[in-house]
């Protein structure tokens, strides 16, 4: 088994509910969760939006190789209503990657790796430790809630 950390956000419809309803399908589909943080409302980051998000992180163990738990993050998502990642593109490519000519922009979920064990992922589109979370409150605060000795 492998311990990751998943942080998940939702600033479209409801908001709690499509967290709870990510929740359970990580369960199903993902591994057994074994730690949840906190619902946390923040202000969306990397674009301008009039709706809040909610957001939070949770531990799962998992028998998920990296590549198939971005998988299995992915189907998730496209089943709670997620159509892309990026306003201006069809794709997940690079979806822990995103560039100048990308935009990010409101979306009922989103699930992102954090950390997979204590594993380097350099990927194009699979980066672990995601490279953007050191800089988002909104992933740190409630990951520090459930990892055991802190990330700074």
């Amino acid at each position: 088994m492998h311990t990751a950390y998943l942080s998940l956000g939702s600033n479209m419809g409801d908001r709690r509910q499509l967290l709870e309803r990510a929740i359970k399908e990580i369960e199903k589909s993902i591994g057994r969760i074994v730690r949840q943080s906190t619902f946390y409302e923040t202000e969306p980051w990397g674009f301008v939006s009039d709706n809040m998000f909610l957001n939070a992180a949770v531990c799962v163990e998992t028998p998920l190789c990296p590549r198939c738990l971005l998988q299995a993050t992915q189907r998730i998502e496209y089943r709670l209503g997620r159509t892309d990642k990026y306003a201006d593109t069809g794709s997940h490519a690079h979806r822990n990657t995103p560039s100048e000519t990308r935009q990010y922009h409101d979306r009922p979920i989103d699930i992102d790796i954090l950390l997979y064990d204590d594993i380097t992922v350099d990927e194009p589109d699979l980066k672990i430790p995601h490279p953007l979370m050191y800089q988002r409150d909104f992933v740190m605060i409630p990951l520090n809630e459930i990892k055991a000795g802190s990330i700074h």
